[in-house]
């Protein structure tokens, strides 16, 4: 990357700057061989103290010496990908949000406060009153989508957030993203400043839908229906079968769910899609360890892919942890690259006392 002008290197940003893409050349080793040096790139989310917090793509925040620096320059957003679906991130967030409902939902401004949990009998008429502690079904569908502005000073709003998820006993998550045209590096560092955690890194990706609807035909049956059968929630054993579960993944525009079938009236793979417009999002995708290797992942995607096809969509997602490298190297030969990552941050335990303005 070159920083030189006429032949120099040359340190050409500011504290005016942050928020801005950067990349940035420091001294990362003085030894007898000479100078060695590390490029960073991402946003400058903070110019403090001599210190620049530059928020990589992956979420991974850099601290360099503003002592060690040697050359600096604002760079453009990452160019458009040539091939495959374009998005911004505030249209796939708000996309993969509706693939994956909360039961319970309240805007503040833009953001918007999702749940969803067993609720008791007769508790509705308690809300004001702090309810035992509990766990939601996913982050997913029980964390802050912060796209946009909440209409009140960040301070006042994350209040807000705090005492919703606290009076249905909940912990409080903001979900975020980085890397993304229209991403959320600042709002990282205003959470962590303020002692949010981020527990949870994944990727969202994308790809077009037509070539993994183009894979060569499933040699064994799969089976697409509207509902998840017992045999279909069997499988899926990450988050059990509650009400609550079912409600989550029934919920969205256009909802299929695929099975392979297998022994003991198992199937031996399973996977779910969600078609929203030209979007088809992929997730639930499980397969029985003793029949993994088979491709059975790639033809639930392939069947689903004919399917949301037929329905009119033509570009895909789907959400993978970081560490799930199996998962990942799946997704890599059928086409799918990383748009963004996103990450959950758990606020601290300490909440505001009092209950949520509804009016807020």
């Amino acid at each position: 990357m070159e920083f030189t002008a006429g032949g120099r290197l040359e340190v050409r940003i500011s504290g005016d700057d942050v928020g801005k893409r950067v990349s940035v050349r420091r001294v990362s080793e003085d030894g007898s061989a000479g100078r060695k040096f590390t490029d960073t790139v991402g946003v400058l989310t903070s110019w403090d103290a001599g210190v620049l917090l530059i928020t990589r793509r992956n979420g991974e925040r850099v601290a360099v010496e503003e002592s060690a620096l040697v050359a600096g320059k604002v760079v453009p957003a990452e160019p458009a990908r040539r091939r495959g679906p374009s998005a911004t991130y505030p249209e796939l967030a708000r996309i993969a949000s509706r693939a994956w409902q909360p039961l319970e939902s309240e805007r503040l401004g833009e953001w918007e406060l999702r749940a969803a949990y067993q609720q008791e009998p007769g508790e509705a008429s308690r809300r004001g009153a702090v309810v035992g502690r509990r766990e939601g079904f996913t982050r997913r569908a029980n964390s802050l989508l912060p796209v946009g502005d909440p209409g009140v000073p960040l301070d006042d709003a994350l209040d807000h957030v705090r005492r919703w998820y606290a009076d249905r006993g909940l912990p409080a998550y903001a979900q975020t993203a980085t890397g993304a045209e229209g991403a959320q590096e600042l709002l990282c560092a205003e959470l962590e400043a303020r002692g949010w955690v981020r527990e949870v890194t994944a990727e969202l990706r994308i790809a077009a839908l037509a070539p993994i609807g183009d894979l060569p035909d499933p040699d064994v049956e799969v089976v697409l229906e509207r509902r998840p059968r017992e045999a279909w929630l069997a499988r899926y054993q990450r988050k059990g079968t509650s009400e609550v579960a079912l409600k989550v993944l029934c919920a969205g525009p256009s909802v299929w769910f695929a099975s392979v079938p297998g022994e003991d009236g198992v199937p031996a793979a399973i996977g779910r899609c969600v078609v929203d417009g030209r979007w088809a999002g992929f997730a639930a995708v499980e397969v029985d360890p003793a029949q993994r290797r088979r491709g059975l992942a790639t033809k639930v995607m392939t069947a689903l892919a004919r399917r949301a096809l037929d329905e009119g969509a033509s570009a895909a997602w789907l959400q993978v942890e970081a560490d799930n490298e199996g998962a990942r190297a799946l997704y890599d030969r059928m086409g799918f690259a990383t748009h963004h990552a996103y990450h959950h941050y758990r606020a601290p335990e300490a909440a505001p006392t009092g209950p949520a303005n509804r009016s807020a």
